[in-house]
């Protein structure tokens, strides 16, 4: 009789583990799911390491929270660029904050203009009510 070499090792909370690792986010699920199978092969030395190498490799795409450019950005050694790289933020800034305040004035408009409407519609309807009573009051008299 044969049987998976994991079969043993496999406790109903790492499947829960798995299941919930692919409902949050799918690579979640698949690492739970590789690390469950795989795990115990593998030298922690060597998975430490490799840890260690990637997060060396990857640490020139993070951003520098003591940036020269004062946006998060670091900086990249040519003063000319920096200074570029920083007046174009700076307006599109500035375009933000325009396009914000744009959009502010533009929702007023359409509350006021609902506002108008409603009111509108609230007058009419006062008048045929109030003209549907006088008209039925005197047919009643």
């Amino acid at each position: 009789m044969t049987s998976c070499s994991t079969r043993g090792r496999w406790h109903p909370l790492h499947v829960v583990a798995v299941i919930a690792g692919f409902l949050i986010w799918w690579p979640l699920g698949l690492a739970a799911l590789a690390y469950f199978i795989w795990g115990d092969r593998f030298p922690r030395e060597k998975v430490r390491e490799g840890f260690e190498r990637a997060k060396a490799e990857f640490a020139g795409f993070t951003r520098d929270q003591h940036s020269h450019a004062g946006h998060g950005w670091s900086a990249t050694g040519n003063a000319a660029f920096d200074d570029y790289r920083r007046e174009t933020l700076r307006r599109l800034e500035e375009e933000r904050r325009r396009l914000e305040e744009e959009g502010r004035a533009f929702s007023e408009f359409v509350a006021n203009l609902r506002r108008a409407r409603d009111k509108e519609e609230f007058d009419r309807f006062m008048a045929e009510r109030n003209a549907a009573r006088n008209g039925g009051d005197s047919h009643s008299a």
